[in-house]
């Protein structure tokens, strides 16, 4: 009898020492078996970028088990109940015993078996944390599992952002999907070290807003905050910190720079159509905040346009919706890209419409000028001559002042054109559009020697295209040779602008004799009534070197003013040159 109470009271005491020899070692949360090894670490790893403390083993059925832990009993009933319940596990997971489980496949290489329980991520009763009188915030940060716990309620946007910030301080260099796997732990251990900080690979919630912080710096700076309209119908983050509301002049609501930083912005609100679309498309471009340099796109009905130049940044976007344009511009001063870059992505995500729209006659009683659009300077060019189609394709005769050091060159300000060849001595450049042109008219030169006092007409924009249309200069040839005596340049007997240099000069036939040359830049200042222009034998020759064949005048026959008004007209272009 005794024998066979101490053989019971062995085995009860056996038992009872296995369990807490098994409670010692921990449990587990089994949320998954997989027949094969390839399934079940292609599972491991989902579960990984989701939840801490993920493993893998070999079960003595020759499935696969993916589990998490090993916590203390009483740890991972919590997290088997708080993860069922928020549908991160399967409804059938259960608690599991490390004696159920065989060879470790997950992480590759890990064994952690008999190596003691890890900290939960949810505690069974977490108290809330007091703040503690005289402590830094840093004295007061979280434990790790409060860490993770914290973490838990970030929705996946903060999840998404939180990689966001760490890519951009270059810690993380992964995909941006709020997964909180190895490489995102991994990157947040190095942010930490990096700053001081224990290199647990969790965030608190301190460590959460100094990496924000950090990242969120530039917006900080500028004090970028929600900003509504509801005259323009409009909603978006903007830098209100250096910027304020100044008026309303339709389709703009303009804000000016109220700190040092030459920021400028504008809200664009106005009904129309595709059309009025496609207007304001094309408005935008002649304007000085958007300068010529950039990628500019209008598909159906919406349109962006960058620009960079003259020491500025712009960028401008509209979209037609339920027959309202709704968009925005930001101009930002150059040197300052990676604050511009924030700001700008902030607007363009944070952009919201109502249905409001910003009154047409808004601003109409503004001071009005020519070269003002909705009180926006309109872009002028540096310099704007004249010029004329010297063959049927669309190359240009015009002088080498229109041509020189200019960023862009164009034709009636849209056509773009290259410089093709230019004689320096002479003053005369040869200009080569970007595509084919089909000029109304093309200049017919007239070989030969012309007579002193025959009558002439130089067709040229005096007044650098503020009339829109070409004029009519006449005068007579005062001497077939220049100041000097030169061969290549005549003296004409007439009273003519700067803008009209470049312009052909014509006889009473209509043919064109010589191009006028601008005013001597040597210090002489030459009567009203004296102009130079080039001779056809010197014109012909620099469009020879340029590839080109002018085009012989045929007929001498004295032709009507009317007549020679529409040759000139169809002939002579604007000649603009931009920085």
């Amino acid at each position: 009898m005794t024998r066979v109470f101490t053989v019971i009271t062995f085995f009860i005491l056996f038992g009872l020492r296995a369990a807490f020899a098994q409670q010692d070692a921990g449990v587990f949360v089994q949320i998954e078996a997989q027949p094969s090894l390839r399934e079940a670490q292609e599972r491991a790893q989902v579960y990984a970028n989701a939840l801490p403390d993920v493993n893998g083993f070999r079960l003595n059925s020759g499935w696969y088990a993916i589990v998490i832990g090993p916590y203390l009993r009483d740890d991972a009933e919590q997290v088997l109940r708080v993860y069922r319940a928020e549908r991160q596990i399967p409804s059938d997971s259960f608690i599991a015993f490390s004696s159920a489980l065989g060879q470790q496949f997950w992480p590759i290489g890990a064994n952690i078996l008999n190596r003691g329980v890890v900290t939960a991520p949810i505690q069974p009763e977490p108290q809330p944390e007091q703040p503690l009188a005289g402590l830094t915030l840093q004295d007061a940060d979280e434990t790790r599992s409060q860490a993770l716990q914290g973490e838990r309620l970030l929705t996946a946007q903060e999840r998404r952002d939180l990689q966001t910030a760490l890519q951009a301080a270059g810690f993380y260099n992964s995909t941006i999907d709020g997964a909180f796997g190895q490489g995102t732990r991994r990157s947040m251990g190095d942010w930490q070290r990096s700053n001081g900080f224990d290199a647990t690979g969790v965030l608190t919630t301190l460590q959460r807003k100094t990496l924000m912080d950090d990242y969120n710096a530039p917006l900080i700076s500028v004090g970028m905050a929600r900003y509504s309209d509801p005259q323009a119908g409009i909603e978006l983050d903007m830098p209100i910190g250096v910027l304020g509301f100044d008026r309303y002049e339709a389709p703009f609501a303009h804000f000016n720079p109220t700190s040092d930083l030459d920021a400028k912005a504008l809200l664009i609100s106005q009904e129309g159509s595709a059309a009025t679309l496609r207007a304001l498309y094309q408005v935008m471009q002649s304007l000085e905040i958007v300068p010529l340099d950039g990628e500019r796109s209008l598909r159906g009905n919406s349109f962006t346009i960058e620009g960079r130049g003259n020491g500025m940044a712009s960028f401008t976007q509209a979209a037609l919706k339920d027959g309202k344009i709704k968009g925005f511009t930001l101009v930002w001063p150059a040197g300052d890209e990676a604050r511009r870059a924030r700001v700008l992505a902030a607007m363009r995500a944070s952009f919201a419409t109502t249905d409001a729209v910003l009154d047409a006659g808004a601003g109409a009683d503004a001071d009005q000028r020519i070269d003002l659009m909705s009180g926006l300077q309109i872009r002028k060019p540096r310099l704007s001559r004249s010029g004329f189609f010297a063959d049927a394709g669309g190359t240009v005769l015009t002088v080498t002042e229109a041509a020189e050091s200019c960023t862009r060159i164009t034709l009636d300000g849209d056509q773009e054109v290259q410089l093709a060849w230019q004689d320096a001595d002479l003053g005369v450049a040869v200009l080569r559009p970007s595509k084919t042109l089909a000029p109304i008219s093309v200049a017919e030169f007239r070989a030969g020697v012309p007579r002193i006092q025959s009558q002439v007409a130089v067709s040229g924009f005096s007044y650098e295209g503020a009339l829109g249309a070409p004029t009519l200069t006449f005068g007579e040839i005062a001497d077939i040779r220049g100041l000097n005596g030169e061969d290549g340049v005549k003296r004409l007997a007439l009273s003519a602008q700067p803008g009209d240099a470049g312009g052909p000069v014509f006889d009473d036939s209509g043919s064109v004799v010589g191009m006028l040359l601008p005013a001597p830049s040597d210090g002489r200042t030459l009567p009203d009534s004296v102009s130079l222009a080039a001779n056809v034998a010197r014109l012909t020759e620099v469009l020879t070197k340029a590839g080109i064949s002018g085009q012989p005048a045929q007929g001498s026959a004295q032709i009507s003013p009317n007549e020679l008004s529409r040759r000139a007209n169809g002939m002579t272009v604007l000649v603009h040159c931009w920085d």
